[in-house]
């Protein structure tokens, strides 16, 4: 075949198939004829023909001659009444238990619902003995409670709702990123850097390798890499390798931290939402994009029916008018000098004291919000000393071109910087730090093509506890990590 032909036969492909992802192809699946959602059913025409729904009991209210179920699967807050007669059930129906439900979709006589299902078929798939089960009909749960029963904790009203809320929360931050030009990264979990040069890292190695250690091992033979290996604290490092490609990059993925802290706000593994941006060369310009990010999302996300239910069943009453005036007012913006001065001046009796050169505490990242009326303030030009190796210096050559925005609640939500980008600054920052030897490869990205850059980290489980006026961040996350809690 002659080159010609090969060229049009490829563009013909090339224009059927963008043709095909154009067209409402999904209409092609039968996926949605396999079974019909409480959802789907909720917002079904009635038509009084017979409907199969399965779910599990929210509730079982019985009355004489009728007996009332609630039934859900998880796909919607709300659930679907069903009303039975007393004659097709049997003891095996209780709270908690798995069923399938055969009726006809009606219009309801009672006020809470629009339709309900006249059950004329009902059968247990799965039994649920309410003595034993953890979790009680008609009670609010503590949440620390819940925590203890991580594999039923789903089923929960509140964590069902959550996971609606993180799987909608995914979609809104991907497609912010994505409407902006952004390219999503798979940065790896695997990583032989420790990016933050805290030293807080999780070391890994097949358990095979262990026992095998010994003090005549050569170096690179007692580790399956060749040399430590750790999850990852942050892609931030491999970003950067792929943003000196492709300008505008992110990533939206696990991250470790061996930091041995108890404390409500700290977890040892959760979600980073991490972006890099080639070519960005002022620090205001990287604190937009990060207020677009959080208002963006966030006045996207207030109008779900479950973040509603948090705020009227959950979070205290003045949270909703805390996040929906952060969202709409422009953030606030000093320098870490004049917030320091700030926290002197005011001292409200602080249990650590304040000094140039500190890290800030919980205490005074929630009181610098405090005194700029309640809203997030971005905090800018950090001592170099507490700020990682990467970050771009000042030319006061103190401080460095580092950013954290500070939200109410909850105090940090964001960091970010600008990198330093100039090779002969960076290989002596790394020179000082012993770390030269390690970082050869990160030097590489400044000795070829280096392009001024910065990027900035956003914790995801923060950003909800932020959102929903939840105290505690192991309650915005299935499964919490934290010091001697790693169950299932």
């Amino acid at each position: 075949m002659s080159a010609s032909i090969m060229t049009l036969c490829t563009l013909n492909i090339q224009k059927s198939f963008r043709r095909l992802l154009k067209s409402n192809w999904c209409t092609f699946s039968r996926y949605s004829t396999v079974r019909k959602s409480v959802e789907s059913v909720l917002s079904t025409v009635t038509d009084n023909k017979v409907q199969k729904i399965e779910g599990w009991l929210k509730a079982v209210r019985k009355h004489k001659d009728t007996i009332f179920l609630h039934l859900s699967d998880g796909s919607s807050m709300q659930s679907l009444q069903v009303v039975c007669d007393p004659n097709i059930l049997n003891n095996d129906v209780t709270y908690g238990s798995c069923v399938s439900v055969e009726g006809r979709l009606v219009k309801s006589k009672h006020s809470g619902q629009e339709v309900e299902l006249i059950a004329e078929k009902l059968t247990v798939l799965g039994e649920c003995d309410p003595v034993e089960y953890p979790f009680k009909a008609r009670k609010r749960h503590p949440l620390d409670y819940t925590r203890s029963y991580p594999h039923l904790r789903p089923r929960t009203n509140l964590m069902t709702a959550l996971l609606r809320i993180r799987n909608t929360a995914t979609i809104t931050v991907h497609n912010f990123f994505q409407k902006h030009g952004y390219c999503f990264i798979h940065t790896p979990i695997l990583t032989s850097s420790d990016c933050e040069g805290a030293g807080e890292v999780f070391q890994i190695e097949p358990s095979s390798l262990t026992p095998s250690h010994t003090s005549d091992d050569k170096e690179s033979e007692k580790y399956f890499f060749g040399k430590p290996a750790y999850l990852t604290v942050s892609g931030q490092l491999h970003l950067e390798t792929v943003a000196s490609a492709l300008s505008k990059v992110y990533n939206f993925g696990p991250t470790f931290r061996a930091e041995n802290s108890r404390g409500r706000h700290h977890l040892s593994e959760f979600y980073m939402i991490e972006a890099e941006v080639a070519f960005i060369e002022k620090l205001d310009d990287l604190m937009e994009i990060m207020e677009d990010l959080l208002k963006t999302t966030g006045q996207h996300l207030l109008e779900l029916a479950d973040v509603k239910f948090y705020h009227q069943h959950i979070t205290e009453p003045s949270h909703l008018e805390v996040v929906e005036k952060s969202l709409s007012k422009k953030f606030e913006r000093m320098s870490y000098t004049e917030a320091v001065h700030q926290l002197e001046i005011n001292n409200p009796s602080f249990q650590f004291k304040v000094s140039w050169g500190c890290d800030f505490q919980k205490e005074h990242e929630k009181y610098l919000t405090h005194i700029v009326g309640g809203i997030p303030v971005f905090i800018t030009d950090f001592p170099a000393s507490i700020k990682p190796f990467y970050a771009k210096m000042n030319s006061d050559d103190k401080t460095v071109a580092a950013v954290d925005l500070l939200v109410p609640s909850v105090g940090e939500l964001i960091g970010g910087t600008l990198r330093e980008h100039r090779f002969s600054v960076l290989d002596s920052k790394l020179d000082s730090i012993q770390k030269r030897e390690n970082y050869d490869w990160y030097l590489d990205l400044r000795k070829f093509g280096s392009a001024p850059h910065g990027g900035f980290g956003m914790g995801f489980e923060r950003y909800l506890q932020f959102l929903l006026g939840v105290s505690n961040i192991r309650d915005v996350i299935p499964f919490p990590r934290s010091p001697s809690n790693c169950k299932l």
